[in-house]
Parts: C-alpha cells; sequence; structure tokens
C-alpha cells in the first residue's frame, strides 16, 4: 500500500518498532542461490542492508532472522552484523515472533517484521509495522504497511530501517548522518514492477537483458543454437525470436515479389517460410533453452502465432513495434495472461495511448525504440524513456535499440531503463535483414558487463567518505574524518 504521511498512524506504528525482524531469502537477500562446483550454496547479500542494521543499532532497535530455510552462510552473516535474535528453520513464523516477543517483553506491536511470500502473511498480520520488499508476491504487498522503493537484497531491508529511523525522529532535528526528509514515510510513486519467470523487472532489479535472435539464425536450428550459447556466455536473462504464420502475415501484393537469399532467387513468401521454425524445431530450442539454464520468448505477428508460441508456456511474450495498432492481437496476447513487452518503435503517441488502453498496465513493460536497422544517434531520442515513464506510472520502461555500438545503449541503462533489448548475431556481415544492426557475441559480452557495472556505480546519492578513501585522506589532509558520515547532495 502507499506510504502514508508523516502525521498519520502508519508514523506511529514506526515510531513504535523497538525489534525489526526480517526473513532472509528474498528480503535480507536477493533470493537468488548460486552453488560452487561441489554443490555448496551461496547466498548474495547487500552491504546496504548491513548499514541498516548498524544504523538501527545506534538508535537502539534490535534486529534478528526468523526464516524458514537453514544455511551455515546466513548464520554467519548474522554474527558479522551483530543481529540478536537468528531463527532458522521457523516453519511457524508467527509462533516464533510471538515466543520472542514474550521472552524479551515486547508486545506484538512493538515488533516490525519484513515478508516477501505468502507464508509470511500470518506474521505481517499479527506485529505492529509490517513491510515487504518491492519485488514481493503481489498479495503481501497488498497486505502491509510498508512497501520498499528497492527489490529484497538490494536494498530492502534499508529502506525500512530508513523509515524507521525518519519516523522516530519526526518533529526533531536530523541528525548528520541520517537521510534527508525525501526518504521519510510520504507519499510514493507507483512502483515500477513486473514478476517475468524467475526474475523481475523493474525499480530495484538488475537491469533485465533480452537478446534478440529474431530471424538472424536465418532458419537454421544450428545457427539459433550457436546464438543462445552466445547469449548464455554473455549473462543474459533471455532470448528471443519471432513468430510469423506466412499465409496471414505477408500482403497477397508482395508474396511473389522476387528476392536474393542464400537459397538462391526466390518469392517473398517462400523466403518468410524458409526462416520460420516448425513446431518440432522450436521444441529443440525450448528444450536446449532448458538446458542451457535461460528464458526464451517470442515476439508473435499474429493470432495463429500467438496459440503456438503459448504451447511452450513462455515466461512472457514480446509485442514487435509493427503490431503495435493491432488491437484484436494485443487483446489475444492479454488474454494469455502472460506479462507483455510493448515495443513503440515507429508509433505516435496516440498510437501508443491507445494499445496501452487495449492492453491495460497490469503486468505490462514498454520499450523506447526507433525502428531503422541500424538507426541514427540522432533519431534515437532516449528522453522518450522520461517521457514514458511519466505518461505511465507504475509501468517499467525499457529501452530496445537499433543502432551500431554500444555506448547509446549504455546511456539508456543510465537514464533508467529497467530492461533492454538488442539483436544477437554470430556475424554482423551475414546476410539477413537484422544483421547489420545487430551486436556480436564478444560485443554482448561487453554490454552485459559494462551495464552490471553501470549499475553498481550509481549508488544511492548520499555523500560518503568510503574507508578506500582514507588513506588519501589521511595523507592529503592529515586529519582523521570518520568514514560513517552521509551527506544528501542536492
Amino acid at each position: 500500500m502507499t506510504a502514508l504521511p508523516l502525521d498519520s498512524a502508519l508514523t506511529a506504528r514506526a515510531a513504535g518498532v523497538r525489534l525489526l525482524l526480517t526473513d532472509c531469502d528474498g528480503v535480507l537477500t536477493d533470493g537468488s542461490v548460486y552453488c560452487t562446483p561441489d554443490g555448496e550454496g551461496l547466498l548474495r547479500f547487500s552491504r546496504r542492508d548491513g548499514m541498516g542494521v548498524a544504523r538501527l543499532r545506534d538508535q537502539g532497535i534490535a534486529t534478528g532472522i526468523v526464516t524458514r530455510e537453514t544455511s551455515p552462510i546466513v548464520a554467519q552473516r548474522a554474527r558479522k552484523l551483530g543481529i540478536t535474535e537468528l531463527h532458522q528453520g521457523a516453519l511457524e513464523k508467527r509462533t516464533v515472533v510471538e515466543g520472542i516477543a514474550a521472552r524479551l517483553g515486547l508486545g506484538l506491536e512493538e515488533i516490525g517484521f519484513i515478508g516477501d511470500d505468502v507464508n509470511d502473511l500470518e506474521v505481517l498480520r499479527a506485529v505492529g509495522f509490517a513491510a515487504a520488499p518491492a519485488n514481493a508476491e503481489a498479495s503481501v504487498r497488498q497486505a502491509v504497511h510498508y512497501v520498499t522503493r528497492r527489490g529484497g537484497g538490494r536494498g530492502a531491508f534499508r529502506d525500512v530501517a530508513e523509515a524507521i529511523i525518519a519516523a522516530r525522529t519526526a518533529g526533531t532535528a536530523l541528525p548528520p548522518e541520517a537521510d534527508p526528509p525525501a526518504i521519510r514515510l510520504v507519499a510514493a510513486p507507483p512502483r515500477r514492477w513486473v514478476a517475468v519467470g524467475h526474475r523481475a523487472i523493474g525499480d530495484g532489479e538488475p537491469v533485465y537483458v533480452l537478446a534478440e535472435i529474431g530471424i538472424n539464425h536465418n532458419g537454421s536450428l544450428e545457427l539459433a543454437k550457436k546464438l543462445i550459447d552466445g547469449a548464455v556466455a554473455a549473462g543474459c536473462d533471455a532470448v528471443k525470436f519471432q513468430k510469423r504464420t506466412p499465409e496471414l502475415c505477408v500482403p497477397p501484393d508482395q508474396r511473389d515479389l522476387q528476392r536474393d537469399t542464400p537459397w538462391g532467387r526466390i518469392t517473398y513468401f517462400e523466403y518468410r517460410k524458409k526462416v520460420e521454425f516448425n513446431f518440432a524445431q522450436y521444441a529443440e530450442l525450448d528444450r536446449y533453452c532448458r538446458d542451457r539454464g535461460i528464458a526464451w520468448t517470442a515476439s508473435c505477428w499474429d493470432e495463429q502465432a500467438v496459440e503456438f508460441i503459448a504451447a511452450f508456456d513462455p515466461p512472457f511474450f514480446k509485442i514487435a513495434s509493427a503490431t503495435l495498432i493491432h488491437h484484436d492481437l494485443l487483446r489475444r496476447l492479454r488474454s494469455t495472461g502472460k506479462p507483455l513487452m510493448l515495443s513503440t518503435g515507429m508509433s505516435t503517441m496516440p498510437e501508443i495511448d491507445a494499445a496501452v488502453e487495449t492492453l491495460g498496465t497490469d503486468r505490462l513493460l514498454l520499450a523506447h525504440a526507433t525502428s531503422t536497422y541500424p538507426c541514427q544517434p540522432r533519431e534515437l531520442n532516449l528522453r522518450m524513456i522520461d517521457t514514458l515513464a511519466d505518461r505511465f506510472p507504475g509501468v517499467p520502461i525499457g529501452y530496445s535499440g537499433h543502432e551500431t555500438g554500444l555506448a547509446t545503449t549504455y546511456a539508456a541503462v543510465a537514464m533508467g531503463a529497467s530492461f533492454v533489448e538488442r539483436h544477437i548475431t554470430l556475424d554482423r556481415s551475414l546476410w539477413g535483414s537484422d544483421q547489420a544492426a545487430s551486436v556480436e557475441i564478444g560485443g554482448f559480452m561487453r554490454l552485459v558487463r559494462d551495464i552490471r557495472a553501470i549499475e553498481e556505480s550509481i549508488g544511492d546519492g548520499v555523500k560518503r567518505v568510503y574507508e578506500s578513501e582514507m588513506g588519501a585522506l589521511r595523507r592529503l589532509r592529515g586529519a582523521p574524518v570518520s568514514p560513517a558520515a552521509e551527506v544528501r547532495v542536492g
């Protein structure tokens, strides 16, 4: 639910918290489990959340973990952070929380809890201050008092910690290390977040990278597999194909046009049929992607193609810019119940408005695009990312690029694109209409690597003196300064 003003009952709830408990998997960690070659489970924690524990401790607020999972890594992390309550293997979380409250002499109204899944609902409804990360299950986000701006494992715990601290200091001067009033419990804009398969796309989540194979496979199953391998090596989240029913998609007046192709000079209709995989070939690609651990989807250009691809249960459907005005197709895609990613190239704003009205904004993602292959930088108009974000609150906005080079895609990420799509190819000189506007495997590896670096470098806008700066500070200034001080600039 939306955060309430500072003089509301919600602020009183937050200010009354004396113990903040949290689920671990999906809240304090990002919910992803990584394994070493010998099968040891690894969990990724956010340093920002660790600072949240320290900031609460300075306010005299205890912290704890109550989780169903059992992991020595969680125990080690709890010890390092000085978390005083650790309860793993907790199948009945409310019973555990009530036991903690009785032992510490606290009322449930003095306890805050952060949960992300349906097994947290019972305890969330019992405590005084209930919170959920931005990427929690929808039913959980609707049940709590406060939803964070960041996802689990990416600062959600820190968001709750700062909200509690801000509520406690309401009406008093903020201490130098506290965040400014912007983080207090005030009305927040709608959160842009959509669950897609095992990932989430939107606020607080890593940029979702989609490698479009499209028809760059030129009808070759083996070439398609090599492109999938390249996307996996680069660290992409998914690959995308295109699916047309030539009998429906090729206009009658273009069917007999002659075209030079790798198969010789044939009609355009024959060419379109040669680059379409049949059901058995898609079944093989589906198996191959599952074996390689990468998601796949397709843009469907007609309703029969939707039926075809839906049989493989893709995590989402892509809607090509060319089909944005085909509202019957849009309605058929919406009827699948899957998240939809809509590209907006070659479209006017009234056309985009009409398409969004047809689709609705629930589980919708919008991609800014310019449908020129390749596109010149002067026509990319990346500020449309902001325009779409302002026009469609709550809808994650991404970027589908058809330019040459990577720099402008990096700019789109820095401007806030939640997902990016680029065409992938083995060789830009290969035959095919999309090859020249595609990125080769080595380029895709750099693209994903550098997107992750951009994400890490953006930070949170709070000015710090980092521990790594202390040597230079002492050497060049000669005066000790605490690295913990934080001041927001601007």
